[in-house]
């Protein structure tokens, strides 16, 4: 499960990707957009900023703004940067490797294999879809 930084970065960086190439975006209307507590947007932008991924220009005519074009920012290096790993469980992580503990050895368990090919398919779809990219929202129909 994406954690609430992890989405809250997500569809702030989103809000930006879609004002790219209009100048600086203000922490406010990022926040109000997107319905994200400021505080909280400050340290998540903040944490984008020493990553790489946004600028910023403080002052009446600053703000945020991408540091990349959208097209070059996947969701998957904002979930590694925000939640380290895309592996469900410690054992199916590439770059926060654990092994498990109380498990049998990783050679036996079915569930080891299993949770390396969820995360090794999440990382083919996360990776190859950047802020570009237009997810479209489908309209419910009640039935």
């Amino acid at each position: 499960m994406l954690s609430q930084r992890t989405r809250y970065t997500i569809r702030a960086l989103l809000h930006l990707a879609d004002r790219y190439g209009e100048g600086p975006v203000q922490l406010s209307e990022i926040a109000q957009a997107q319905n994200l507590p400021g505080k909280f947007l400050t340290v998540i932008l903040s944490q984008m900023r020493r990553a790489g991924l946004v600028e910023t220009m403080r002052g009446r005519e600053g703000g945020y703004w991408l540091a990349r074009p959208p097209a070059a920012i996947t969701y998957g290096e904002i979930v590694r940067l925000t939640r380290g790993s895309l592996g469900l469980l410690p054992c199916a992580s590439r770059l926060a490797y654990e092994q498990c503990k109380n498990c049998i050895s990783e050679d036996q368990c079915r569930l080891h294999r299993a949770m390396l090919m969820v995360r090794d398919e999440t990382a083919r779809i996360l990776d190859g879809l950047s802020l570009a990219d237009k997810v479209e929202v489908e309209e419910q129909v009640e039935a």
